[in-house]
């Protein structure tokens, strides 16, 4: 494959299910399915952690979280862990990233030969809110959303117009320099992550009357699963809302939507004009999804598929044009696409990494693949397993109180029939446990996981020390105060 460059555009917290060339009926995101139908969409495509900072370190390292100790949104990315950035850079290929990343800081060697406007934890610690996973800890914010959501300005608004400007500056001044290597641009943006505020005119092509009710959303429909019910009551939310509340969240939700793909259809008409286009490839995902009242919640911090699920679409140059691939992938194998699309040579080094290059899976490599994902987080009770195999999805809750779940996707794609105890499916059930078991010990995870947490906890003063200092919601914005409650 020829080595071309990357143009790497991520956002934050987009379901799959919220874009129309996944099939939603009233989600429109013109751009974004404009690029899957020139290239390769990726229907089974998982996040390895459904939370921000898990998420992005096993972005930027092609290993799971259980093999690096990210475990929570208090344990960013610092650079110790060999990253796709730290291989180009060391190699003095152009290696950008514009926007968020969520990292520890800006002063740590995370491998980038330059980023703007970043946005990393605050004051290098972020939330340890939810390292207390005894079910404590409420994140008092989170209903506020719900109650403002609608049309209006945000400081994420903003910092999105700011990243997409400073990409479409920064395509413009690499077409005025000649390259003697492929260069790899990460643009990340942050919406459709909360708050749950769209501007007017996206809001606005979402009617209230037009929006289906979100999936089990109500109390009698919604599963009865200790896990959903952990994380309801750490997001502070309660049985019922009123209908406005609901409606106007998902409006507002779908409306961050289409604002994103207007800004990614901005930059790729930028990428376009400077004549860059040729010879540059597309990736586009997400770090997770986003529940939108499914099953009385919002937010991410499950593995249904709303949440855990995420989009993947590459386009480019050797990349089949209009293809769905429905072999399993996830965020690990962004590292070995990287390194692929630029032409390196695969070192003795990477035995460690997880994944396999999409350009691969796109051309038919490993159809039979697993896709992985775990939770250890907050509002969590117990380590959380996922495994995605062909049409089953498996979950595995280290608590014993907390039933492991099994899904078939094909006649199931709401998750609506939990397999996990019939007869009939025993044996698929324990192929999951077996692989599961072969991947790690999710016990001895569970209690890395806990260990590390309340260190970190005691360092901070304890366990009342941190629920008194409480929660600032979702990451400020670069210039913007945190602040909590």
């Amino acid at each position: 494959m020829k080595p071309q460059n990357l143009l790497f555009l991520f956002s934050d917290q987009h379901s799959k299910r919220a874009l129309g060339c996944y099939g939603h009926p009233l989600v429109k995101t013109p751009h974004l399915d404009a690029l899957a139908a020139r290239g390769t969409r990726f229907s089974n495509a998982y996040t390895n952690s459904p939370i921000c900072v898990p998420a992005r370190a096993a972005l930027a390292t092609g290993r799971y979280v259980f093999e690096t100790g990210y475990w929570d949104n208090g344990k960013a990315y610092e650079g110790s862990v060999p990253s796709w950035h730290h291989r180009l850079t060391a190699l003095d290929q152009t290696t950008t990233s514009i926007g968020k990343l969520h990292f520890r800081s800006a002063q740590d060697p995370t491998g980038f030969s330059d980023s703007r406007i970043p946005m990393n934890v605050v004051g290098g610690v972020g939330d340890l809110l939810g390292c207390l996973r005894d079910g404590s800890a409420v994140l008092n914010k989170y209903r506020g959303y719900l109650q403002e959501a609608g049309a209006g300005d945000s400081t994420y608004i903003q910092y999105d117009r700011d990243i997409t400007e400073s990409t479409v500056r920064w395509l413009e001044e690499i077409a005025d320099h000649s390259q003697e290597r492929p260069w790899v641009l990460f643009a990340s943006l942050v919406c459709p992550h909360p708050p749950i505020i769209s501007p007017q005119s996206f809001y606005d092509l979402y009617p209230l009357d037009d929006i289906d009710w979100p999936r089990q959303h109500d109390a009698s429909d919604r599963p009865d699963h200790p896990a959903i019910n952990d994380i309801r009551r750490f997001l502070g939310i309660p049985d019922a809302l009123p209908e406005d509340t609901v409606r106007r969240s998902m409006a507002a939700y779908f409306g961050l939507c289409s604002y994103l793909d207007d800004n990614v259809g901005k930059i790729l008409q930028a990428l376009e004009r400077s004549g860059l286009s040729d010879n540059t490839r597309i990736l586009y995902s997400s770090d997770h999804g986003e529940a939108n009242g499914d099953r009385g919640i919002w937010g991410k911090s499950n593995m249904y598929e709303e949440t855990v699920g995420v989009p993947m679409i590459l386009a480019g140059d050797g990349v089949p044009v209009g293809q769905v691939v429905e072999t399993p992938v996830s965020h690990v194998d962004c590292f070995p696409t990287i390194t692929d699309c630029v032409g390196l040579d695969r070192l003795d080094e990477d035995d460690c990494l997880r994944g396999r290059s999409l350009f691969d899976i796109a051309g038919g490599a490993d159809p039979e693949r697993t896709a992985f994902s775990e939770f250890h987080a907050a509002g969590s009770r117990t380590g959380i397993f996922m495994l995605r195999k062909g049409i089953y999805k498996y979950v595995h809750y280290v608590d014993v109180d907390y039933p492991d779940t099994l899904f078939d996707l094909s006649f199931d794609p709401d998750e609506s029939r939990n397999l996990a105890e019939e007869s009939a499916y025993r044996e698929v059930r324990t192929t999951f446990e077996q692989h599961l078991a072969q991947l790690c010990d999710p016990m001895f995870v569970n209690d890395q996981a806990r260990s590390d947490q309340l260190a970190r906890i005691a360092a901070a003063g304890g366990r009342e020390a941190v629920l008194n200092g409480g929660s600032f919601g979702y990451t400020p914005a670069p210039g913007e105060t945190p602040v909590y409650s």
